[in-house]
């Protein structure tokens, strides 16, 4: 009888650990997900597997079919897609910000333009006070210090965006350093981090440090963080309704996969380096239950899940577009 017992506990485990989601890839949004999958868990009682391992290790994953989805910040193209039977959509959107460790100063009290921020990560401003960084702030007595970069050490979606950004307000950067999840990072004095967790931590770590991250990240780890000034000659601090601003005039269904970017958007409140992040999974999946558990959860998100992307400043996908997704894209999950 105890042996059978036993076996039948075996077998409930089995069960429950078979129900879990499982998915992996960028840190960007696990701040959400992981929230997200908290109230889930509890409602459902199914649980989410999730892997911040970064958007390439994510696409890696689910091209390996390893797990039942792919998250990435970089989206990928539309023929790679096709090419490999998968779909892709937008789950959440937030902003990447740039942050710093220098003593004396509170969070958005220094500004520094898009063309001023790639001479920095260029490594072409290494001085705290340089000139170019003491006339963008008139009064503040900036450090003699020297600057060290931190830069993601691993293929990243966020970098991807970053680097997106930067590109956009600097030829300079576009054609020394370019755009992509991994570049060679210019600066001299520069660090390496894996995950937005490393760079925080490696940023609060090294004095003078400047870096970039998801803003989730800024709040949990009390960072300090820089003004951007948008494409239309403002000065903005990262928040939900910036990255919404940005996020307001995107056409999502223009791009193949629907891998808009948002960065350096026109209108006088957006946060320029807004980003979305994105969900990759097959169209015949080998596990079709496994594939309909990761849209029940992303459908439960999308209803319930907005206060807690909020309180996190994310940003969710309007009601409009949430429908659209279900009726063009998972539509084609069989």
């Amino acid at each position: 009888m105890f042996k059978h017992l036993l076996t039948l506990l075996a077998a409930i485990t089995v069960t429950a650990q078979a129900a879990d989601i499982t998915g992996a890839g960028a840190t960007f949004p696990y701040p959400i997900y992981a929230k997200w999958a908290e109230a889930y868990k509890k409602e459902t009682g199914v649980g989410l597997n999730y892997q911040s391992i970064g958007s390439s290790g994510g696409i890696r994953q689910i091209n390996n079919k390893t797990v039942a989805f792919g998250a990435t910040d970089a989206p990928v193209k539309g023929e790679e897609l096709d090419r490999l039977g998968q779909v892709q959509f937008p789950a959440i959107i937030g902003g990447t910000v740039p942050v710093v460790n220098i003593e004396g100063f509170k969070p958005g009290e220094l500004r520094i333009t898009g063309p001023v921020l790639a001479e920095v990560f260029m490594g072409d401003i290494v001085k705290w006070n340089d000139p170019k960084l003491t006339a963008l702030n008139p009064g503040k007595k900036l450090p003699d210090q020297n600057i060290t970069v931190v830069h993601r050490a691993d293929g990243s979606g966020t970098t991807f965006n970053w680097t997106d950004y930067l590109a956009e307000v600097s030829k300079p950067w576009a054609d020394r350093v370019g755009k992509g999840a991994a570049v060679k990072w210019p600066a001299a004095s520069s660090v390496g981090g894996k995950g937005n967790e490393g760079v925080a931590a490696n940023v609060n770590r090294v004095k003078g440090a400047i870096g970039y991250v998801e803003y989730a990240y800024v709040k949990k780890n009390n960072m300090t963080f820089m003004q951007l000034q948008n494409r239309s000659g403002k000065w903005v601090s990262p928040d939900d309704l910036t990255f919404a601003a940005a996020a307001a005039g995107a056409d999502w269904f223009s791009v193949p996969g629907m891998g808009v970017s948002v960065v350096d958007q026109k209108g006088d409140a957006v946060w320029p380096v807004t980003t979305a992040s994105f969900i990759i999974m097959y169209k015949d999946p080998a596990d079709k239950k496994s594939s309909a558990e990761v849209l029940k959860f992303f459908d439960w998100s999308f209803k319930n899940g907005k206060k807690m992307a909020e309180e996190l400043d994310y940003v969710s996908l309007p009601d409009v577009l949430t429908k659209q997704i279900r009726e063009r894209v998972w539509s084609q999950i069989k």
